[in-house]
Parts: structure tokens; sequence; C-alpha cells
């Protein structure tokens, strides 16, 4: 057990030092000042096994981590992609309402210019009509004007049958 004699030579002199030794006082010096000494009594290849057992101790468990860290990362990864297609699924869902709205709108738009287009041909048949009545009402104006214009004349001939003419005297023969 080469770790162990190392180990024993520390403890021993640790123990050399008393714990009243290490109270501090203003005046004493610090607890930390006698270790230098006593690190030279360590020996070089004390510390290499020391690292080496500390190395050995911590390795696989920080080779453990490493693995499971690359997994985590590698879960996370997966993970994103999902998570990309799932948004780019919800994109094409809003792109498929917006396309619905759309259509909604066009259906809405399409129902006015239909509800225009009743309105205009009504309107069309109304003015028709008016137009075929302004007509009739001209031409019966235009009738009774005419009928009116020619009572006129025949008042105006009338009258100048009533109105008395001189006679014209004629020569009667002798009887």
């Amino acid at each position: 057990m080469a770790l162990a004699e190392p180990l024993e030579a520390k403890e021993a002199a640790l123990r050399a030092h008393s714990f009243d030794d290490l109270a501090v006082d203003s005046n004493d010096r610090s607890p930390d000042e006698g270790l230098e000494d006593d690190f030279s009594v360590v020996n070089k290849k004390a510390v290499e096994q020391l690292t080496e057992g500390l190395i050995n101790h911590y390795v696989p468990d920080l080779q453990r981590s490493k693995l499971a860290l690359k997994e985590l990362t590698q879960n996370q990864e997966v993970l994103l992609e999902t998570l990309q297609q799932e948004i780019s699924k919800f994109k094409e869902c809003n792109s498929v309402l917006d396309i619905n709205v759309l259509f909604s709108e066009a259906k809405h738009y399409h129902n006015k210019l239909v509800n225009i287009r009743k309105e205009m041909m009504m309107l069309h048949e109304k003015t028709s009509k008016l137009k075929k009545r302004a007509l009739k009402l001209q031409q019966k104006r235009q009738k009774e004007e005419l009928e009116r214009e020619q009572q006129r004349e025949k008042e105006l001939e009338r009258e100048k049958q009533l109105t008395a003419k001189p006679a014209k005297r004629t020569s009667k023969p002798d009887m």
C-alpha cells in the first residue's frame, strides 16, 4: 500500500501540531504559514499517486456525465427538430385558416355582387317601364295637342261659317 504510507506521514505531521497551537491570536502566525514546510515532506511520487487516485475516482463519473450530456444534447436536437415540424404544421394550419377567411370574404363579396346585379336589373326594368310610360304620355300629349289644334281649326272654320257675310247682290229678274 504505497498510498497509505504517505498518508500516514502526513497524518503524523498534522498530529504534531496541536489544535491549541492553531488558535489564532492577534500576535500569532496564520494557520497557513507552516504548511509549506509540511508539503516539502510529502513525496512527489505520493502526489502523483494521489493525483492518479483522484483522477481514477472521478473520471468514470465524468465520462458517464459526458455520455449523459451527449445523449441529452441528441435528445434536445430531436426535440427541437420535432418542435420545428410542429411549428411548420401550425403555420400551415394558420395559412389554411387565412385561406378559409379569404374564401369566406370572397363568398361575402360575391353575394354583394349578386345583390348589386339584382338591384341593377330591377332598376333597369323600372327605367325601361318609366321610359315606355314617358313615351306613351308624350304620345298622348301630342295626340291631345293635335286634337286640340284640330278642334280649334274646326271652331275657327265654324266661326267663319257663322260669321255674317254680306250677301251678294244678285240681280233679280223682273218678274
